[in-house]
């Protein structure tokens, strides 16, 4: 058992929310939850399109991240029927970028869909997370806290 401790205090604890950046799609600083209840990540993307053929498929979608719209492109890992919130099945397309977390950067896979009724638009799951977080369900922003104002001088 003191193995498995050891190896779980090594990795840095994340809370339920936590700031990421996209630094492969020059999205910078945004909210995405953690949901250990979720398989796999999902990013909020709009306008997917899919092109080429065989291995060399390729997908664009537009993010809305802060009111900015980031158009991208990135290679189609594939496609995964995906159970949504509402438990109705929809077929997303995958693919592989980097996310940092704190100052952590891991590759992740995650699925495209419109979630713009869903409060945040990134959820990473407990594929994404297992073996880099350990997480604290009760707090928010442990590795990665939102700037604080600075107060006035007197």
């Amino acid at each position: 058992m003191a193995g498995k401790i050891s190896r779980f205090a090594k990795r840095p604890v994340v809370g339920w929310r936590e700031y990421v950046k996209l630094p492969q799609l020059g999205i910078g600083k945004f909210v995405a939850k953690i949901d250990t209840g979720a398989r796999s990540a999902a990013l909020h993307a709009e306008n997917i399109k899919i092109s080429g053929r065989g291995q060399r498929k390729t997908v664009k979608f537009i993010v809305t991240i802060n009111g900015r719209d980031h158009h991208c492109q990135l290679p189609l890992i594939g496609e995964k029927r995906v159970k949504n919130s509402s438990g109705v099945s929809e077929l997303r397309a995958v693919v592989e970028t980097e996310i940092q977390l704190g100052k952590r950067r891991i590759t992740a896979e995650m699925t495209l869909t419109n979630r713009t009724d869903m409060g945040v638009p990134m959820l990473l799951g407990r594929a994404t997370v297992r073996d880099h977080f350990l997480v604290h369900p009760g707090r928010s922003f442990l590795i990665s806290a939102p700037k604080t104002a600075k107060k006035p001088r007197p």
